[in-house]
């Protein structure tokens, strides 16, 4: 196996989040696939590597580690590369902050309440819950319009925060409603355009894009 391990599937966006992580700083790695979804659960011994049972989990050079925001920052420090982090106090707490508010309030609205709800899987669709989502959303991407400070979100430089933002507006952007909603804000859709130029981004497209022509804004 390769020094740098990631568990985890291509479809998730937290797995996602940790190789655009990998991608950016060039960094060789190893996906073993864990599917969560699966009929019975992930296999047996993964509990052993993320004891709630999600995924990703990191294995780096015999270090084990498991939490998203823990495993990019950590493969942040640790791997040459462009750094992903800002140097300054403020720019430090404003990417955290754009990362809160995509956990807290993005992945539930945008990834759950509209895509999934209106273009995941056929048993997940759910039009109640879609409607339901359709607000949240729209307020979420207004806070993150006004979070964007530039071509990045931190202004000039790429960070952790854009590789957190890019994989839940790449879904909300396969949704129909989704493509409406980032209408409404044009500055996250040409962020998530030139977003979605990277190479990057190219390497670990979601199975989900294959299947789709939709445009990415």
């Amino acid at each position: 196996m390769a020094g740098t391990i990631l568990f985890g599937a291509p479809y998730s966006v937290y797995v996602r989040i940790a190789r655009l992580t990998l991608e950016e700083k060039a960094a060789a790695y190893e996906l073993v696939p864990i599917d969560i979804f699966a009929e019975g659960g992930p296999p047996a011994g993964y509990l052993e590597r993320h004891p709630f049972g999600k995924i990703p989990a990191l294995e780096h050079q015999g270090f084990r580690l498991f939490e998203t925001d823990a495993i990019v920052r950590y493969l942040d420090e640790v791997l040459p590369g462009p750094a992903l982090t800002p140097p300054a106090p403020r720019e430090r707490a404003r990417m955290t902050q754009v990362m809160r508010v995509l956990d807290n309030y993005g992945y539930p609205s945008l990834v759950w309440g509209v895509y999934v709800s209106e273009a995941g899987s056929p048993a997940d669709r759910d039009p109640a819950k879609l409607a339901a989502a359709i607000d949240p959303a729209r307020r979420c991407l207004a806070v993150l319009d006004g979070l964007l400070a530039g071509p990045c979100f931190l202004g000039d430089a790429l960070s952790l925060a854009d590789l957190h933002a890019a994989p839940m507006l790449t879904y909300l952007s396969l949704a129909p409603s989704g493509r409406t909603l980032l209408a409404e804000t044009p500055r996250l859709g040409a962020w998530l355009q030139r977003m979605a130029a990277r190479p990057s981004l190219r390497a670990t497209a979601f199975p989900a894009e294959d299947q789709s022509a939709a445009p990415l804004a």
